[in-house]
């Protein structure tokens, strides 16, 4: 059933739904496999074990905070098709989300403390731009996912090079990331401008410092 026929009450439980999903251990069950599944694992020394944990729990939250942005957008869009679109991009997140807290328990550490302040601040930067326009919205979308294919680059560079399996999982991401913000940018999205973009670096940076060690 489209979501267009959901009442206001519908939509508030599914809000409430994805929210748990997305915050509680193992709340998402993913559609697609994990990259990382058919290959073996490495022999990690200590400080490599605990530094692919930090980028992994980084790219945790930032799938905790799509997650949210896309549900508020989703609940303020003005057009169907908009909210639809932001709705199915929320689901293909949810792999990503439990691929990532599968390889962090994996390497023996924990998802962020902070992902449940993460996940407020996001769904209301969501919420605000889809009240502004869906084109706002959309735009919004674009920016933020060229700002996880930044991160995604950057710790792809990181990783240690026997780490397949992480390397897998943050490859396969960064080839859907990718493509929600053509996707974004081909359904109307506003090309932000300069200053805009250097602000939401900021705001990712002090995301990605925090939730490195916690």
């Amino acid at each position: 059933m489209s979501s267009r026929h959901y009442s206001p009450i519908d939509r508030l439980l599914i809000q409430l739904d994805t929210a748990a999903k997305t915050l509680l251990p193992f709340g998402g069950q993913p559609a697609r496999p994990s990259p990382a599944a058919p290959h073996s694992d490495a022999e990690l020394s200590e400080k490599d074990r605990r530094h692919v944990a930090g980028l992994m729990r980084i790219n945790h939250t930032g799938e905790v905070c799509a997650q949210a942005l896309y549900q508020g957008q989703a609940l303020t869009a003005k057009l169907p098709r908009i909210r639809d679109a932001m709705e199915d991009a929320a689901a293909e997140e949810i792999d990503h989300l439990a691929w990532c807290e599968q390889r962090i328990h994996q390497l023996g550490s924990h998802t962020s403390v902070l992902n449940p302040l993460f996940y407020a601040l996001s769904f209301s930067m969501g919420a605000a731009a889809g009240l502004v326009s869906d084109r706002v919205s959309l735009g919004f979308v674009a920016a933020t996912e060229d700002q996880v294919c930044k991160h995604l680059d950057e710790h792809l560079a990181q990783l240690p090079a026997d780490d397949v399996k992480s390397r897998a999982i943050l490859e396969q991401m960064r080839t859907d990331e990718a493509q929600h913000a053509t996707n974004a940018v081909a359904a109307g999205g506003l090309r932000f401008p300069g200053p805009v973009k250097i602000a939401m670096t900021l705001m990712s940076k002090a995301m990605t410092k925090t939730t490195y060690y916690a």
